[in-house]
Formats: structure tokens, C-alpha cells, sequence
């Protein structure tokens, strides 16, 4: 009772600073004598809180773990783990990467929070989204986040913007895409990461250099008797494969990994092609296995173990086809071996070892999760999706009320009814699996029906022979889709880069965030624009940068109503600007390359405010 009244009068407190004296002498004068003896004890109970650690994979799957029964794919790290551990096991993510990671930070669905797809602007999350971070470092928590972000690269949509105080991210959706650093394409090894906004080059692999920076922030958290909360979201396993552990690669290049193919009739070359590809993987699996391991020891030697909740999960499904268990499908599918991860929950405290829970649970359910165990309020007026499950693992025999879960995720700039969704409720999962790759299917929906608790790998399609759960499930995936898609006016627009401000002087414009117009979206020949938004008119530097050497050429640049053209250099990729003057308010930004009469768009795009 204490420690729940300590917490409100902590609350409370942060209200009382943002007010004048006068008013703050008004509120203290009416807080209760329990608040007042509860502050006196606030530095106890900040201290008592359990500390928090999501690490999350990018594509591991939901077989690729020695406790799920992979037996070439090396994980003792987090075997060990598990035996310490509850595991949730029928626990359900997003099949594609930014959704998930929209839904873990803010308990809702994706849907709502105007993240919809992985790139080309809809990969970019509202900024007025509350996050658990936002919620956590708001309750004198210590936040940061290292590795992959995907919700937004500029202000005001980047990690330090939404609530994390520490940051160390790579851009858009992973390493080796067209967002990388100019110079750095590519580079898991040594790569050119973004430390609290800041382009900095490192020396080391990336994943370890997470777990480094992680647990450097983690001790001098520690240090200053300060609870933290540690987001540790690795870009590995994520393609591309070139750049991997060597030492594990080269052991992983004498295992067979026929045992975890599905398909087992590959002609010699394709399966020497595909085993070299999961030697690529697994090496990065066992890479991050082993900084698990570091990152529980570094916890027990801090004295901290004990009451450091620490959680890991996948994404999504696989990156290839490869062993799900007792599932099918990979990642993009909608079947269970696309959305279905395990999610070890570890607190040593108030957390049994060595049990399985089976109640259906989900990414919305990570931040209520985590604010219950933390005795953080959600902020009035906030609406999630979610359920704590915190009293599944506290008490085991606590009822948790029959629930719907869908998890729906395809290309494009606005989602379709019953493309590419899954509805699961109990042993019940009605799925349309109409494919990720388009915005559209055409046609009537061939909706599907199984009961997972008799068959869990989906080949016995009951819809005409229960009809009632058929319809009546139906009818419930319509009134979500219809709910999510109305959260808020005009739902589905994708959000706005803020340029011009003191958050962000200088506003790196990539193609993962550009509104994409034609050509490939990443291909040499698309082009596209972005959305931007400014305080007021001000001068830029407008710098126009390509992947490739360019010929000569010309650029238009338009932004809202102004245009001006440049002069293209041949081969200079770096290096050709031009002052502008952009205009205030919501406006469109485009740079039409011209070379040998045929229209391109730029690589990049650097804006930089011109003072005075």
C-alpha cells in the first residue's frame, strides 16, 4: 500500500514541478500525511522497483531456439535462460518487423498508430504515440535503446524523441539499406551508427556493440542507484548475409542443415547456396545467444539480477524456410510460423522458474505488462489494446478471459479488410494468408478456419464445417478492422518530417521514409518525395546525394509552391548543394534528376538550416 502510494506521490511531485511556486505550495499543501511519510521513503521505493530488458531479435523465427527443439542452431545461452524462466508460448507478433515494434512500444495496434508498413514512409510511427519509455522515463526511470528503432529517422519520430534518453540505432529498417550513412552502406562490422543522434563510426561487430553500449548504460544506471529500462532490438538476424561472426560462420559451414529445411529436395547447388545462407543466420543467432550470456552475468555481477526483468522475443517469423516446430509458414505469413514467437519472461524475484503459460498473449500486451510490474499508470486519457499479464505469472491460477488477437500486415499506403490478417481467439484462428507482397488482393476473400489446439500446422480448414465460429468470428475481425481503422481523423496518413528546428538543424532525408512515386522503391530508377513540415520559412543547404557516380545532369527541386534547378556534376556522388528557401507549414519536398531525358530521383537528401 506504501510503495502504490509512493509511486502517486511521485507523480504527483512531477506535476508540482512544472508549475509556478505559488501553485506548487497550493498542491503540496493538500497532499495526505500517507504521501507526505511516502516521500520520505521515495528513494527506497525507486530503488525497489524491478529494473526492465526487452531484447528483441530481427527474423530469428519462432524455431530457432535449442529449447524449441532446433537441434543444429546453437542457443545454451538462452536454453539456460528458459530453465530460469516462465515461457509464454503461444505468444504473437506482427508478421513483418515495424508493426511489431510500433505495437511493443505503445500496447496498441499498429493500425492505429499510423505505422502500417516497413518503408517508404509508412514504417514512420505518430509522433503523439505514448511509449513505455515515455512512460518509464516520465517515472524517474533511465531509458535507452540500442540497435533497431524502424518507427521514423528524424525528428520527431526518432528514439530520443519518443522517450528513450539514451540511443544507439542504426536507420530505417536495418543495415544495407538505402538509409545507411553515405560511406557506411552495408557495414555490420565497424558500421557507422547514430549515437543519441549524432553519426558516429565504431569499431566492433554490431550486435556486440549493442550489448556493450547496453550494459555500459546498464552499470552506470546501477551507479547512480537509478532503475532503468534497456531496449536491446538487434538488426540480426536480418539480411543482408555478408557480414557475419567469422569464427561462428566458419563452424557453422561444417553442420547439415538438412534437418531444418523444408524443403528437403533442393538440387545439390541450391543446397549448398541455401546451407551457406543459414550458416550466415545461425552464426548471427549463436552471436546473439552468447551476448545474452554476457549481458545475465553482467546483471549478477552489478547485484541486480534478482530484480531485472528480462524478456526475449522475435519479431516475426523466419527469414527463410526453415524449422517453426510444430507451426507453418515464415516471416510475411500470417500462419502461426510467421507471427508466433516465444517470449521468455525472467525475474529471478517474482517469477517462477521452469514454467509454461499457454494463454494467448501478444506485443500489446508488453507495455501494460511492464508499467504493471513497475507500478507506472498509464497517462489519463490514453487508450491501449493490450492486457497486462503480469498476474499469469505471479499467480498461475489467475483466469485470463477469453480474447481476441489480430495481427494483419501487407504493403501499401492504406490497409484492406481481410487481406492478409489472422483473428486468433483460444484454439480458434480464422486467416485470410492472401500474401504481404501487395497493397490489394482482388477477387473474393478465401477465408480459413482451424482449430490450433488439434492442428497447429493449419491443414484441416473447418469454415463449412463449423459455420457458426466461421461467421461469428468474421464478424468480430470486421468490427476491429473497422475500430483500428478509425482511431483518429483522417487515420492512415503517413507522418511528417519536422526540418528547422533545434531537435534536428540538419535533416538527412533517405528513401525509407520518402513517399515512393515510381520506378522500384529503392531501385536506381524510382523516384519520390517527402513529407515535410516547418515552423517557419527558412534557408537550407540543399545537398543532393547518389549511390553511383551520376552523369551530367540537371535537378529540379520543388518544395510546396517554390522551384529552383541545379547543375549536375558528373561523377560526384557527394558534395552538390544549393541554397534554398523553404517554406513554413506542411509542404511537399522533390528532387527530379534529369540524365539522358530519363527522370530519377536522388539517393539521399541532406537539409541544412542556414542561421542568420
Amino acid at each position: 500500500m506504501l510503495y502504490r502510494s509512493a509511486l502517486s506521490v511521485v507523480a504527483q511531485l512531477s506535476v508540482v514541478a512544472q508549475l509556478s511556486v505559488v501553485a506548487q505550495l497550493s498542491v503540496v499543501a493538500q497532499l495526505s500525511v500517507v504521501g507526505l511519510l511516502a516521500m520520505c521513503f521515495s528513494s527506497f521505493v525507486m530503488a525497489d522497483r524491478p529494473n526492465v530488458i526487452v531484447i528483441m531479435s530481427d527474423d530469428q523465427g519462432g524455431g530457432d531456439y535449442g529449447f524449441l527443439g532446433n537441434e543444429v542452431i546453437r542457443t545454451p545461452q538462452l536454453d539456460q535462460m528458459r530453465t530460469q524462466s516462465t515461457l509464454l508460448s503461444h505468444f504473437y507478433v506482427s508478421p513483418v518487423c515495424a508493426p511489431t515494434r510500433a505495437s511493443l512500444m505503445t500496447g496498441r495496434y499498429n493500425y492505429r498508430t499510423r505505422c502500417i508498413d516497413t518503408y517508404v514512409g509508412r514504417a514512420m510511427m505518430d509522433p503523439q504515440e505514448v511509449t513505455v519509455a515515455e512512460c518509464l522515463r516520465d517515472a524517474g526511470y533511465r531509458t535507452g535503446i540500442y540497435g533497431k528503432w524502424h518507427l521514423g529517422d528524424n525528428y520527431p519520430l526518432r528514439p530520443m524523441d519518443q522517450g528513450f534518453e539514451e540511443s544507439l540505432i542504426h536507420r530505417g529498417g536495418g543495415i544495407g539499406q538505402p538509409s545507411d550513412p553515405i560511406g557506411a552502406e552495408g557495414k555490420y562490422t565497424d558500421p557507422t551508427l547514430f549515437l543519441n543522434g549524432v553519426e558516429t563510426p565504431m569499431k566492433g561487430y554490431c550486435t556486440d556493440l549493442y550489448f556493450d553500449h547496453a550494459m555500459k548504460f546498464i552499470g552506470q544506471a546501477v551507479k547512480e542507484k537509478q532503475s532503468f529500462f534497456t531496449y536491446l532490438a538487434t538488426n540480426a538476424p536480418h539480411g543482408p548475409f555478408h557480414d557475419v561472426p567469422e569464427d561462428l560462420y566458419q563452424e557453422y559451414l561444417k553442420v547439415d542443415f538438412k534437418p531444418i529445411l523444408i524443403n528437403k529436395r533442393l538440387n545439390p547447388q541450391r543446397l549448398k547456396a541455401e546451407s551457406d545462407k543459414l550458416a550466415r543466420i545461425a552464426a548471427m543467432i549463436t552471436n546473439i545467444d552468447q551476448n545474452v550470456g554476457r549481458l545475465l552475468n553482467h546483471l549478477e555481477q552489478l547485484g541486480v539480477k534478482d530484480n531485472t526483468i528480462v524478456m526475449y522475443l522475435n519479431d516475426n517469423g523466419p527469414n527463410s524456410m526453415r524449422y517453426v516446430g510444430n507451426m507453418r509458414g515464415m516471416k510475411t505469413h500470417v500462419d502461426d510460423g510467421g507471427v508466433r514467437s516465444p517470449l521468455v519472461f525472467h525475474w529471478p524475484k517474482q517469477v517462477p522458474a521452469g514454467g509454461e503459460l499457454k494463454p494467448l498473449c501478444a506485443h500489446i500486451d508488453l507495455m501494460p505488462t511492464i508499467l504493471d510490474a513497475c507500478q507506472v499508470p498509464l497517462p489519463e486519457g490514453i487508450k491501449i489494446d493490450g492486457r497486462s499479464f503480469l498476474p499469469l505469472l505471479a499467480e498461475r491460477k489467475t483466469t485470463w478471459p477469453t480474447r481476441q488477437v489480430v495481427l494483419q500486415a501487407h504493403r501499401g499506403n492504406e490497409p484492406q479488410a481481410f487481406h492478409n490478417f489472422a483473428l486468433h481467439e483460444g484454439r480458434w484462428k480464422l486467416v485470410h494468408p492472401s500474401g504481404f507482397g501487395k497493397e490489394r488482393f482482388t477477387g473474393a476473400a478465401k477465408l480459413e478456419l482451424y482449430d490450433l489446439g488439434t492442428d497447429p500446422q493449419q491443414r484441416h480448414d473447418l469454415a463449412s464445417q463449423r459455420p457458426e465460429v466461421f461467421q461469428r468470428l468474421k464478424g468480430a475481425y470486421q468490427a476491429w478492422f473497422d475500430d483500428v481503422s478509425s482511431s483518429r481523423p483522417d487515420n492512415y496518413a503517413p507522418p511528417r518530417i519536422v526540418i528547422g528546428t533545434d531537435h534536428e538543424p540538419v535533416s538527412v532525408l533517405t528513401r525509407q521514409d520518402w513517399r515512393h512515386q515510381s520506378g522500384r522503391p529503392w531501385g536506381a530508377d524510382s523516384n519520390g518525395f517527402w513529407l515535410l513540415e516547418s515552423p517557419a520559412p527558412a534557408t537550407y543547404d540543399v545537398e543532393v546525394i547518389f549511390h553511383t557516380e551520376p552523369k551530367q545532369g540537371r535537378a529540379q527541386i520543388t518544395a510546396g509552391e517554390t522551384q529552383l534547378e541545379m547543375q549536375i556534376d558528373a561523377g560526384k556522388k557527394r558534395g552538390q548543394s544549393v541554397r534554398m528557401k523553404l517554406p513554413a507549414g506542411k509542404f511537399k519536398l522533390q528532387v527530379d534528376v534529369q540524365f539522358d531525358n530519363k527522370v530519377q530521383g536522388p539517393h539521399q537528401v541532406i537539409l541544412t538550416k542556414v542561421n542568420g
